[in-house]
């Protein structure tokens, strides 16, 4: 499964995207994002506000509960304003 890392949260993980083998028991997006803050300082620093981090399943806005069988790439970002 392709990461994307955006933003800040690029900025603090190091890298812009990453190609990953979940566990089998990471089924939803929290427990993507836990499992994600288990892997290292890095990732514990850019996901220390989890419900702050916006995740898209295939260019599709999800919440953190949403199942992540099938999707092909997720992205994570911080929220985002605009003008």
């Amino acid at each position: 499964m392709k990461l994307i890392y955006f933003a800040w949260v690029r900025e603090r993980v190091g890298k812009s995207e990453e190609d990953v083998d979940l566990p089998g028991d990471v089924t939803t997006v929290a427990e993507l994002l836990a499992w994600l803050k288990s892997r290292g300082e890095e990732y514990e620093h850019a996901l220390q506000h989890l419900r702050s981090i916006r995740v898209a399943i295939n260019q599709e806005h999800v919440d953190h509960g949403e199942k992540i069988a099938g999707a092909r790439e997720i992205a994570l970002f911080p929220p985002m304003t605009g003008g």
